[in-house]
């Protein structure tokens, strides 16, 4: 069967390992996305390639999807294991590869359908045509991009799935245009190991010296956007995507949870379903603030606001607990101390504004024993950034899944048949082998199959009804019986793979020209592969990417649509607020100086290596 999105919304899920991968389909996820071995974007989530297949095995009973990413630049010299490991993948039968190195576009890949990675600056819908042109099949859109953008590159672009992300880390620069990490310590972002320099703290200074704070000043709340799901479905998104490969089970299950709940409100009302099969059931209440996140935003999805920035922190803090009231040798009283759990994570900030973390050794009313209290006096306020109960009852508690089935029990011609019906209209049927004898008792022996046809036991399936037709009730022993339901299932699960919807890439032969006619270092083209494709495609002056060696001091590191001025309430485009003696400069605490540049006419900050 060939794929359609056309009337489905897919809620796609972030995949550290196997583990998490069949947490999240077993939570309700339609999709998964996965490190390959190499050549991934978070380079300490790569997977072998039989764990995969175990993933793939796996999601494609739900007619889900797995999609693996391949999403780094890479060097000449790596173009073979690449190449090597998308033929094993394909093999495998992953449903799609996500890929930033427009490289890998001039070699002879297997019909896999490519997705082009947000890291390749999706931003407009010049760029989003030109990637359909070239042959991908989807698009993962920039995370800037407010509701009417979306909309008006919707509107431009036809024939290719829209992909935006709905919760988790946001980077402070557009993605795949930041060479920070690259500059400062040789770790490349765009190669999959980013240090997260944004995260520091750094002072900020004027032109003149004044130094005007000292905070995180780079660092980004999470995103969070599951109250505008049904304005983006109306936009055109079709993928809902989870940041999050490198966050554990338990982070997992809680937000594909809360997601598929909220969509399952919604979609039936739009007239659209979701892209997988089966229904998940769990038995502990989703709550996004119980796993780690850093606060929460819409991330421009409505258009600039002040609160984007986490720069107290960029560590989780949690929900708040209550005051301190007292320190002793016996404990610290807390106001509200009592929700606290032994095993519990709690934190505070210590007088100089340091945020620093202790567990909760035990609790007796508001009295609760830390392993340390360094730091922690009176007035402070204390929260809790892990509940181990909570914790205990996403991963123990229920999580499954279950394709509703329909079975039947049938005479034909002196034959007894078993049929299979499932939500998804596949259909399966396998005859007794053998001669059946009539029942003694026919209404105990019709109860009887009654019974155990209903049972689905740890399959994937649910049997939702069970009807039996025959004019003579059979006498069928409980053995034979669970033995022919046994391979029921197995003809159904064959019968499914066979109606699979399944997406296949068509040859392109596109002479669509690039929307820029000079790539600079942020083009980010790393091989002669690469260099190749965009000449071909009209592209005039290209310099290598930074991981080339192309020097960087003196030149912009990173390009972000939010803005630090904007979020001090100094925007320049403002009457009567605060002027800032410019440029100013982001120091670290090993004095190395990032300059700040402000071009208001596009409402972009400049990061500039000094």
């Amino acid at each position: 069967m060939t794929e359609s999105m056309s009337e489905t919304v897919e809620l796609l899920a972030p995949a550290r390992d196997s583990s998490c991968a069949m947490m999240a389909l077993r939570c309700g996820a339609d999709a998964v996305y996965i490190g390959a071995p190499r050549f991934g974007a978070r380079v300490q989530a790569g997977n072998s390639i039989d764990d995969i297949r175990a993933v793939i095995d796996y999601a494609h009973r739900y007619w889900a999807r797995v999609y693996v990413t391949m999403n780094t630049l890479l060097y000449d010299d790596e173009f073979p294991d690449a190449l090597r490991m998308i033929g094993q993948l394909y093999e495998c039968h992953a449903d799609g590869l996500i890929i930033q190195d427009m490289g890998l576009l001039e070699c002879d890949l297997p019909p896999i359908p490519l997705i082009a990675s947000t890291q390749m600056h999706n931003l407009t819908p010049e760029r989003v045509a030109f990637l359909r042109d070239v042959g991908f099949r989807r698009v993962i859109l920039a995370r800037e991009l407010t509701l009417d953008e979306i909309h008006e590159i919707r509107r431009k672009v036809e024939g290719v799935q829209l992909e935006s992300f709905v919760h988790g880390a946001v980077c402070v620069s557009y993605s795949g245009q930041c060479s920070l990490s690259q500059a400062r310590g040789g770790r490349s972002a765009n190669r999959g190991d980013c240090a997260q320099p944004c995260r520091k703290s750094y002072r900020l200074i004027d032109s003149e010296g004044e130094t005007h704070g000292e905070a995180h000043y780079l660092s980004l709340k999470d995103m969070n956007r599951a109250d505008d799901l049904e304005a983006m479905i109306g936009a055109g998104i079709r993928s809902l995507k989870i940041e999050g490969r490198l966050k554990d089970e338990a982070y997992v299950a809680n937000i594909v949870s809360y997601y598929r709940a909220r969509l399952d409100a919604i979609l039936p009302g739009m007239g659209l379903r979701r892209s997988s099969s089966g229904a998940s059931r769990i038995d502990f209440t989703p709550d996004p603030s119980k796993t780690f996140n850093r606060g929460s935003s819409d991330y421009f999805m409505h258009g600039r606001d002040g609160s984007l920035a986490s720069w107290q922190t960029p560590k989780m803090t949690g929900e708040l607990i209550g005051a301190v009231l007292s320190t002793g040798p016996r404990g610290v009283a807390v106001k509200n101390g009592e929700r606290l759990h032994t095993g519990d994570g709690v934190c505070f900030f210590d007088a100089g504004g340091e945020l620093r973390g202790a567990y909760v050794n035990g609790v007796q009313d508001n009295l609760v024993t830390l392993g340390s209290v360094e730091g922690l006096t009176p007035g402070a306020m204390l929260y809790r950034n892990f509940d181990r109960v909570y914790h205990q009852s996403v991963l123990n508690g229920v999580h499954e899944r279950k394709i509703r089935l329909q079975v039947s029990l049938v005479q034909a011609d002196e034959q007894y048949l078993l049929r299979a019906s499932d939500e998804d209209g596949v259909q399966s049927e396998l005859g007794f082998d053998g001669a059946i004898e009539p029942a003694n008792k026919a209404e105990a022996a019709l109860a009887n199959i009654q019974r155990q046809l209903a049972r689905s036991g740890d399959s994937e399936f649910e049997c939702e009804k069970v009807c039996v037709e025959v004019t003579v009730a059979p006498f069928l022993p409980l053995s034979a019986l669970n033995e022919w339901r046994r391979r029921l299932f197995d003809a159904h699960r064959e019968a499914r793979m066979l109606s699979r919807p399944v997406a296949v890439r068509e040859p392109v032969k596109s002479e669509a020209l690039c929307p820029e006619d000079d790539l600079s270092y942020l083009g980010n083209v790393l091989n002669k592969r690469a260099e190749r494709f965009y000449r071909r495609h009209g592209v005039q002056s290209i310099e290598p990417a930074a991981e080339a060696g192309t020097g960087l001091e003196g030149r912009d590191v990173m390009t972000a649509r939010y803005c630090i001025l904007y979020q001090m309430e100094a925007c320049k485009k403002l009457p009567g607020v605060k002027r800032y003696a410019e440029p100013l400069y982001l120091v670290d605490d090993r004095d190395e100086r990032l300059e700040l540049r402000f071009d208001c006419h596009r409402c972009e900050m400049r990061v500039i290596l000094r």
